[in-house]
């Protein structure tokens, strides 16, 4: 019997274990600091990456099955409310994910496991835009 995507530990393991997650991160913000499409959402960022980078690394290895690196780390985390204080609309939440897309075509990974990253991680890239929208119209409503 074949292991579906998001049973266990079947994503970890398509994606390479903690290996093939840290390539993908490096590879992605490589692609956030030299995309011009990436300019926005690159700005949002400090401009040492390192922590960012170990957080996305560690986030990704615990959502996709493996050791749950996050929390024990930094907390527990919530993505939509931790990106909720930043300007997010449509470009940038499609900024995020074409870093992602050209970062996870350079992977070795199944081409189905790819298509299924990005359906996956398109739901809480758009659950960031939507409660950064729903804070930014707040803000204007008081005003």
């Amino acid at each position: 019997m074949t292991a579906v995507y998001g049973d266990g530990d079947a994503s970890f393991q398509a994606a390479g274990g903690q290996a093939g997650i840290q390539r993908l991160v490096d590879r992605f913000y490589d692609y956030m600091d030299s995309l011009p499409e990436a300019a926005a959402i690159r700005a949002m960022h400090p401009k040492d990456l390192a922590l960012t980078r170990d957080k996305l690394y560690c986030f990704l290895c615990g959502w996709l099955g493996g050791e749950k690196l996050f929390a024990p780390k930094y907390g527990p985390i919530i993505i939509p409310r931790a990106h909720e204080h930043l300007d997010i609309g449509e470009s940038e939440r499609d900024a995020w994910l074409l870093c992602m897309e050209k970062a996870l075509a350079e992977q070795p990974y199944a081409e189905d496991f790819k298509a299924y990253l990005m359906r996956e991680l398109f739901v809480p890239a758009e659950r960031c835009r939507i409660l950064s929208q729903r804070r930014i119209q707040a803000e204007q409503a008081e005003q």
